[in-house]
């Protein structure tokens, strides 16, 4: 159920993002979800990919700043208060999120959440039949 998120560190140039982008291509990963936050000098990537070892790997040796990190994805509905009656179980167990990205689609909707306690923050959301998503659900995506 954790999974691995990717996180670059990039300048904030022109053409830093597609780098990244091709340089997975070129290796036949697939980038599943994305996120960017960004500041004046420097944004971070985050990214939950296909194969995230082996991406990690390859990032490196185009000296890219990068490094894995465990989050979690949970499956809700595509209503109004899905979201919020999730983030309202992991605050009454006092979990902290740290951030979280998502899309919808039709009925459903996916959201990457990274917590202070991943495996807590599944179990949590599985005690209150949130469906949290297995990796490799995510990595054939």
């Amino acid at each position: 159920m954790i999974i691995k998120q990717l996180s670059v560190f990039l300048e904030n140039k022109s053409g830093r993002l597609n780098e990244v982008t091709e340089i997975l291509e070129k290796a036949g990963i697939n980038i599943s979800a994305l996120s960017v936050a960004d500041t004046s000098d420097y944004g971070i990537l985050r990214m939950v990919v296909s194969n995230p070892d082996l991406a990690l790997k390859i990032l490196k040796e185009n000296r890219f700043s990068v490094s894995l990190t465990d989050v979690l994805c949970i499956c809700i509905p595509n209503k109004i208060g899905s979201l919020s009656k999730t983030i309202n179980i992991l605050s009454k167990e006092n979990i902290s999120i740290d951030y979280v990205y998502a899309f919808s689609m039709n009925d459903k909707a996916l959201a990457v959440l990274r917590t202070e306690d991943i495996q807590k923050g599944i179990d949590v959301l599985k005690e209150h039949d949130t469906e949290v998503l297995d990796a490799d659900d995510i990595y054939g995506i």
